[in-house]
C-alpha cells in the first residue's frame, strides 16, 4: 500500500537562500512514515505499548530540485522490503505545483523490543507483522 502525505513548507524551514535546508527532509520522511503507520492502524504509541520499537538504521537521500516557503510537497511512501526483522521504506518527494521530483530517499529499519534487542516481528507480534506485510 503506497501512501501520500501532503505538507506545506514553513518559513522557518528555509535557509538564507530561501530554499528548504537539506536537513529538514529527514524530518519530512519521518512525518510521512509516522502518519502512514497511524493511517494503517499502527501508530507508534500503539507499537510502543506492545513493546515494539522501529529504530532507523540508515537514511539515504538524493536531492533533485529545491522547494521554498509556501510550496506544497507530496511525500510518496512505500515499503520495498519487509522480513519481520528489517524493513526498507522508499520515499519520493514531489513538488505539487509543477510535479518535479524534489528528493528520492530511503530509510532502513529494524524491529526491537523495549530493551532495544532485535526481534522478529513475525514471531513476536504476528498481528502487527501481517499489517506490515499488507503495506507492501
Amino acid at each position: 500500500m503506497n501512501f501520500t502525505y501532503e505538507r506545506k513548507i514553513n518559513y522557518y524551514e528555509t535557509d538564507r537562500m530561501g530554499v528548504v535546508h537539506h536537513s529538514n527532509y529527514i524530518r519530512y520522511l519521518e512525518e510521512a512514515r509516522c502518519l502512514w503507520l497511524e493511517k494503517a492502524d499502527m501508530p507508534f504509541s500503539l507499537l510502543e505499548e506492545n513493546g515494539i520499537t522501529i529504530p532507523v538504521l540508515g537514511v539515504s537521500c538524493t536531492y533533485k530540485n529545491h522547494v521554498t516557503f509556501e510550496d506544497v510537497i507530496l511525500i510518496h511512501t512505500k515499503i520495498t522490503e519487509y522480513t519481520g526483522v528489517r524493513m526498507t521504506v522508499k520515499y519520493e518527494i514531489e513538488n505539487k505545483k509543477d510535479g518535479k521530483i524534489v528528493l528520492l530517499g530511503e530509510t532502513k529499519h529494524c524491529f526491537t523490543n523495549r530493551e532495544l534487542k532485535p526481534i522478529n516481528l513475525k514471531k513476536y507480534a504476528p498481528e502487527f507483522s501481517q499489517k506490515f506485510e499488507n503495506l507492501m
